[in-house]
């Protein structure tokens, strides 16, 4: 049984380590935006679903 549970802390040490490796040039977006975003495009395609377009 320790096996199998090993196996999967190896398996994601790799995934932890890249992703805590944050470069300094990369685009920064901040998660409210993403909603706001996603949010007005939902609105947009529920007025264009009631037009009929």
């Amino acid at each position: 049984m320790s096996s199998s549970q090993g196996g999967g802390l190896m398996s994601s040490a790799g995934l932890v380590r890249y992703f805590d490796a944050e470069e300094s040039n990369t685009i920064r977006i901040d998660p409210k935006t993403i909603i706001a975003f996603g949010s007005l495009f939902g609105i947009l395609v529920l007025v264009l679903n009631a037009m009929g377009v």
